[in-house]
């Protein structure tokens, strides 16, 4: 069998697969707005492409052909064990096989939840595959295995970047750093759930398709290795929730820190709250982040020390959760206004508050008053046009 060789292109052919989360569209963004010349990326939705389908994946790579694979897909943290084992553990490897078949690239997102608690870990410290860990990291971890092993048995060129907890804007869901925020903007967190002194580490999620164009430009440095990519500096929890509560000039939540065994118990009362109420009709659960209410306990600070030895240069050094805080309460708290979830900040939109006013309760007046002049044809459209003046092709 001949081994395939990539097509001559002007321009290099991507695929992101999780195109539409925090991840993936952050990369989906970087290559088709800010550097639309680096390459041409593709991001095929899980309705056109399936990654619990092997022929879905295999059969759109092959006619695809890219020079180039990643993926930044993942179920809900929650999601049930068949979904997950699908998504998270096969589809990965799938992908890695029609990469491999191809021999391109293939860069694939882990996370930190296939580490243990503690200080300075390096990317060789991961748990141990058990069965009481979680769905989620339990497909992460099987993930990375099988790739290492087909680096080394199928000559798969893959590299691994495995992100703590991930800040930035445009993610559509509240989950992770996100449900922290949205809970401290909704007052909806009294006290601090955590105890002094306990740090973990951020990844910016805006610096990272600059290290993947790097790593794709330097193939023999970064093949078939796995990467912590987080901060220099890692964040203690207790002051990071002070610093954005005061920022938004709440009250809450009180310096009060509770203690573990406190709040494992408040979280099973709860469980058991929401189970009776879901046999009376009423359907509700817990936040998903709440299965790792213990990391919130314990510090989980990730060695950088293989990234800071790279070739790769951070684009924005100076860049922390603290500084891009005033960019990510903006944006959020808007659209969470705007999607009516919370409504302390509903003054900070730009929404004129006498259109609010009537859309909200007098949308006859409203629509009486468009239709005076807002519906008419746009008039400097209809004026004459001197052909004469006109340029060719236009």
């Amino acid at each position: 069998m001949t081994e395939y060789t990539p097509p001559h292109r002007s321009q290099k052919i991507g695929v992101v697969f999780g195109g539409s989360g925090l991840v993936g569209g952050t990369i989906v963004n970087f290559y088709k707005q800010r550097h639309p010349g680096l390459a041409e990326i593709l991001a095929p939705s899980s309705k056109k492409v399936s990654l619990a389908n092997c022929c879905d994946i295999r059969d759109y790579l092959m006619r695809v052909r890219p020079d180039f694979v990643i993926n930044a897909a993942i179920t809900t943290i929650n999601a049930g064990s068949q979904l997950t084992f699908e998504i998270n553990y096969v589809g990965a490897i799938n992908i890695a096989r029609a990469a491999a078949a191809l021999h391109i690239p293939y860069i694939f997102f882990s996370s930190s939840a296939t580490l243990p608690m503690g200080e300075n870990l390096v990317e060789e410290d991961r748990l141990p595959l058990t069965a009481n860990l979680s769905n989620y990291a339990k497909s992460k971890l099987m993930a990375e295995q099988t790739l290492a092993y087909m680096h080394r048995h199928e000559g798969l060129d893959y590299s691994c970047l495995r992100l703590a907890i991930v800040y930035g804007r445009h993610d559509h869901k509240i989950q992770g750093f996100h449900r922290m925020l949205f809970s401290i903007a909704d007052q909806s967190m009294p006290f601090l759930f955590t105890t002094r002194g306990i740090a973990h580490s951020y990844s910016n999620v805006r610096k990272i398709p600059w290290l993947i164009q790097h790593m794709l430009e330097n193939r023999h440095e970064f093949s078939g290795k796995t990467l912590h990519f987080v901060d220099p500096r890692p964040v203690e929890l207790a002051h990071l929730i002070l610093f954005i509560r005061d920022r938004l000039g709440l009250s809450r939540p009180k310096k009060i820190f509770v203690p573990y065994t406190m709040a494992r118990s408040g979280k099973n009362c709860a469980g058991t709250i929401l189970r009776l109420l879901t046999r009376l009709g009423m359907k509700a659960t817990l936040p998903p982040e709440l299965m790792f209410l213990g990391a919130l306990y314990r510090p989980q600070i990730l060695s950088r020390a293989r990234l800071a030895s790279s070739s790769f240069v951070d684009p924005f050094p100076e860049e922390t959760v603290y500084s891009r805080m005033p960019v990510l309460l903006s944006y959020y708290l808007d659209r969470w206004s705007q999607q009516n979830l919370i409504t302390s900040f509903a003054d900070q939109a730009t929404f004129n508050d006498l259109i609010k006013h009537d859309f909200t309760h007098n949308p006859q007046a409203l629509l009486d008053s468009i239709h005076g002049d807002a519906t008419a044809p746009f008039a400097d459209l209809a004026a004459p046009v001197d052909l004469s003046q006109r340029k060719p092709g236009t």
